[in-house]
């Protein structure tokens, strides 16, 4: 019996149709022998992990449950790229394409505007041009999701027509002109997001008429200014950005009264007068950024007792004697937020005070820092020491070292991903200064020419007043949803700040401004080492994602040169190490061995040297063994030990779960680093954990003898 007449099956249009589209795309996977809407094959997999769905979806309901459609295509994360096969508008019945993270590239098709569709995302793609007013027809539309491409141009009045949508999402793109007032049009959007998108102010007074929000988030608009928009209606409302929108005026007394809100930030705008004594009843207020504005007034005592995650850095408070006299007041960060002039008490540190002044004796100042962001101390080949840098929070903090030659201010937090990872993840200080701007929209990716290759950023400052301020500010630029929700990145993997004169010896005549921080005093180079390597603290991959990482090729003895090629088994294996977990098991584990030294190699030694690295990248630091254990088992002296804890740590310990994302990059590229540079290490300390080969940076600093 044909196919075709049994019921439950595809029409054999659409059946041609997906063919075209799995021939132009490249995916192989599809299983053709059997008929999608059967329930067989692959053409669902259910169980596949969240933010990797690889789906094709029937509705078998139609003419009295005898005939079948598909209503909905997942193909999110499959390392797919190229132009948007036409094809897909010929699916008449499709209500939902989800394209997400992947490489697709070229314009949004317009013909998609002939489509059924309800949910439509192309999140994390390259897709350039504009958006097509042709998207205007999807009246039933309710989830549209285009975050993290490259659109321009203005977004199209039509858009005013999808009144239906519940989730808008157009963060990180380079869109012009003015925020529309058609926004006003979806009474039913719950979640909005427009961050990053180059868009101009004012926020439009339309966005009062959006009462069922629960998310809203704007961020770094340009242009004209506008005063705090009108939510007093929103009694749903959970997390509220309004950060960097050019906000004047004051904070409404209304938004202490919204019960439900968890997250709250007006950073960086112009808002003026007292914190609103409201703000008191946020009972579920989880984080509160008043980051970089003019208030003034007291600091509540009760703000500072809740020590929830709350930020009111860089303000104009009123100092008084209640008022603390140290900066560190655990998740509550007060850095440079009250007037000195109001600050009466000897005790105070100079922390507080605005512009932070310098508050060290000549002889705590110094010439040079060096510091391995987000790793332990570590010694160079040219016997440069880089200071640690182990401080796990960064929501709302300031940290000051024990060495005391620097501190850091942290504000603001990647959301989203509900785990500990956030944790791990410093956005540090904020570009919004008086200071001079060097970089804007960096993109390291472009820059590097590349993923996963060092980039050293060089800069000249003068220090006048004993202190170097380094800032740093994300700008909305760059998806905070690939390969997951939570990963992020580029990375600064050290800082580098050296003099380019030669500074006074012990005991001559010192003529120049030295730092507080121990920066430099005077001319100065500061070298940032870049990683586009995202292992540690905060992870935000180019968008090209999937990498396909296969086999190691090693030279054992010598440590010379670690490559990675671009190789990937057929299984649907993402991360290296979760390969070598399942090889282990199967006791195939010398699969992991590069096909082209053929046997020209000892599988004994083979074996010890890959079960010690599953051992050296536990899960748990306490199961890792010491260096010199290390040592002892590559030589032969002890026999290797027992892998203790369950690896699949992805699932558990979310701290290395962004580690685990990394190789979500350029899938052509293929990765080389250099290890051969000498280096220190404690013969107790643990081994080296995955992240620590990306730290045995470059560094690059310029000094003259004038």
């Amino acid at each position: 019996m044909s196919v075709h007449k049994l019921r439950g099956l595809c029409f054999a249009l659409q059946l041609r149709v997906l063919r075209e589209i799995a021939k132009k795309l490249g995916k192989r996977d599809w299983d053709f022998n059997k008929d999608p809407c059967s329930g067989q094959g692959n053409w669902s997999l259910l169980e596949e992990r969240k933010g990797f769905e690889n789906s094709v979806i029937c509705d078998c309901s139609f003419n009295n449950n005898s005939s079948c459609h598909l209503v909905s295509i997942a193909l999110k994360s499959q390392n797919l790229s190229g132009i948007i096969p036409p094809e897909f508008s010929k699916l008449r019945y499709l209500k939902t394409l989800d394209l997400s993270r992947n490489i697709f590239t070229g314009v949004i098709p317009p013909q998609w505007g002939t489509l059924r569709l309800e949910e439509l995302s192309i999140e994390g793609n390259h897709f350039t041009g504009s958006i097509p007013p042709e998207i205007g027809k999807l009246i039933n539309l309710e989830k549209l999701i285009f975050s993290s491409n490259a659109l321009t141009g203005k977004l199209p009045a039509e858009l005013g027509k999808l009144v239906n949508l519940t989730d808008m999402r157009i963060n990180d793109n380079n869109f012009s002109g003015k925020l529309p007032t058609f926004i006003g049009k979806w009474t039913k959007v719950k979640k909005l997001h427009i961050q990053g998108t180059s868009l101009e102010g004012p926020i439009p007074s339309s966005i009062g008429s959006l009462t069922k929000l629960s998310d809203l988030r704007i961020s770094d608009l340009t242009g004209r200014g506008s005063p705090f928009p009108p939510l007093s209606d929103m009694e749903s409302m959970k997390t509220l950005i309004l950060r960097n929108c050019l906000l004047f005026g004051e904070i409404p007394e209304y938004t202490g009264k919204v019960e439900k809100l968890k997250h709250l930030d007006v950073s960086f705008n112009n808002l003026r007068g007292e914190i609103p004594s409201t703000f008191i009843q946020l009972a579920r207020i989880d984080f509160l950024y008043l980051t970089g504005n003019k208030l003034t007034g007291s600091v509540p005592p009760w703000l500072l007792e809740r020590n929830k995650n709350a930020d009111l850095s860089f303000n104009n408070f009123t100092w008084q004697s209640s008022s603390p006299d140290e900066c560190s007041r655990g998740s509550v960060n007060i850095v440079e937020s009250f007037s000195p002039s109001t600050i009466t008490s000897r005790k105070a540190h100079s922390c507080l005070k605005q512009n932070f002044p310098c508050p060290a004796s000549r002889d705590q100042q110094h010439y040079s820092l060096h510091i391995n962001c987000g790793g332990n101390e570590i010694t160079v080949n040219d016997n440069t020491t880089y200071q640690d840098d182990k401080e796990p929070r960064g929501a709302s903090m300031f940290y000051s070292h024990p060495s005391e030659k620097w501190a850091f201010s942290s504000t603001g937090n990647f959301m989203d991903d509900d785990s500990e990872a956030d944790a791990y993840i410093k956005t540090n200080e904020s570009a919004i200064s008086n200071g001079n701007r060097v970089l804007k929209d960096f993109n390291i990716e472009d820059e590097a020419a590349g993923v996963a290759i060092p980039l050293v950023k060089t800069f000249v400052a003068v220090v006048t007043h004993h202190t170097l301020k380094i800032r740093l500010y994300w700008a909305g630029r760059g998806t905070t949803g690939i390969p997951l929700r939570g990963v992020y990145g580029p990375l600064i993997s050290a800082i580098s700040v050296d003099p380019n004169f030669k500074p006074p010896s012990n005991g001559s005549k010192r003529n120049v401004a030295v730092i507080v921080t121990g920066a430099v005093a005077g001319a100065i180079v500061l070298a940032l080492v870049v990683l586009g390597v995202m292992w540690r603290n905060g992870w935000l991959g180019g968008k090209a994602a999937a990498a396909k990482v296969g086999g190691r090729k090693t030279t054992a003895r010598n440590g010379q040169m670690l490559s990675m090629k671009s190789w990937m088994p057929k299984e649907e294996f993402v991360y290296l190490l979760d390969w070598a977990y399942v090889l282990q098991e199967r006791g195939s584990l010398l699969e992991l061995v590069d096909p082209e030294l053929g046997s020209e190699y000892s599988s004994e030694e083979a074996m010890v040297m890959l079960n010690v690295a599953l051992l050296c990248t536990n899960a748990s630091p306490t199961l890792r063994p010491t260096m010199s254990q290390v040592v002892s088992m590559l030589e032969g002296r002890t026999p290797v030990q027992d892998l203790l804890s369950d690896p699949g740590f992805s699932a558990v310990n979310t701290k290395y779960k962004a580690i685990r994302n990394h190789f979500w990059q350029n899938p052509s590229q293929t990765y080389t680093m250099s290890i051969n540079e000498s280096y220190r290490t404690d013969s107790t300390g643990s081994c080296v954990e995955p992240e620590e080969a990306a730290r045995l940076v470059r560094v690059s600093s310029v000094k003259s003898d004038q």
